[in-house]
């Protein structure tokens, strides 16, 4: 069994969608630190041309906080849908985009992590990705472990002889030493090409809304099969 894992973080980038693709099992790692500056409540899409933030507000956001114990503020999905919806309306495939994102902003739940597991499953469906997705807080017991050790701990839990892993890992994760817990240990290394985002040149590592919006569910699900393992 394939195992993949990561942080929930709010409408992440392809390759993100493409490690879970590429695994049976994805383990949404909640139960890990809230980490101050990082994509978890926020991610990029393109307005007008340029680079902007879409993002979710927490209550006294906090490294020594977990991520399933932070909180979101309530917000008004409506400013959220508009701003999309200027920075999009004339892409080929707005309309299936904008719903995407209003089943993801209905959401009345407030913890963040449960926001972000909901959204990841409607991503999931939307895309077609079939793989199961767990929590790693469903697997309670190993909080004070090593990260390489959880890891290994989750992989013999859940029967797992091989993990994926995404590209920024390679400094963090070694080979040898998975293997010699029985686990084979692969990097995920994204190939989709550039894709056009409306006769602008192309801007990488935006939203997979970006990617929504521009693309057909059928290009959107070959993409999902460019990358390499390495």
């Amino acid at each position: 069994m394939i195992l993949s894992a990561n942080q929930p973080y709010f409408l992440p980038y392809f390759p993100y969608w493409q490690l879970i693709a590429a695994a049976d099992t994805f383990l949404v790692s909640d139960d890990y630190a809230f980490m101050k500056g990082s994509w978890i409540p926020r991610n990029r899409i393109l307005v007008n041309g340029r680079v902007q933030y879409i993002r979710l507000d927490v209550k006294k956001r906090s490294c020594h906080k977990l991520i399933n114990q932070t909180t979101l503020v309530p917000f008004n999905p409506a400013e959220k849908l508009r701003t999309v919806e200027m920075a999009y309306h004339k892409a080929p495939f707005f309309n299936d985009g904008y719903a995407l994102l209003e089943r993801v902003l209905g959401s009345t739940e407030t913890n963040l992590a449960t926001f972000l597991h909901q959204s990841i499953a409607e991503v999931c469906g939307y895309l077609g990705i079939t793989t199961r997705l767990l929590k790693s807080s469903d697997l309670p017991g190993n909080s004070m472990l090593r990260r390489e050790e959880r890891v290994y701990d989750f992989c013999h839990r859940l029967g797992a002889d091989t993990y994926i892993n995404a590209i920024g890992g390679q400094a963090l994760y070694n080979k040898e030493a998975f293997s010699r817990e029985g686990i084979k240990l692969f990097f995920i290394n994204s190939e989709a090409a550039p894709y056009d985002q409306g006769g602008i040149p192309f801007v990488p590592q935006l939203s997979v809304l970006d990617a929504i919006m521009f693309n057909s569910k059928d290009a959107l699900n070959e993409r999902l099969g460019q990358y390499s393992l390495i």
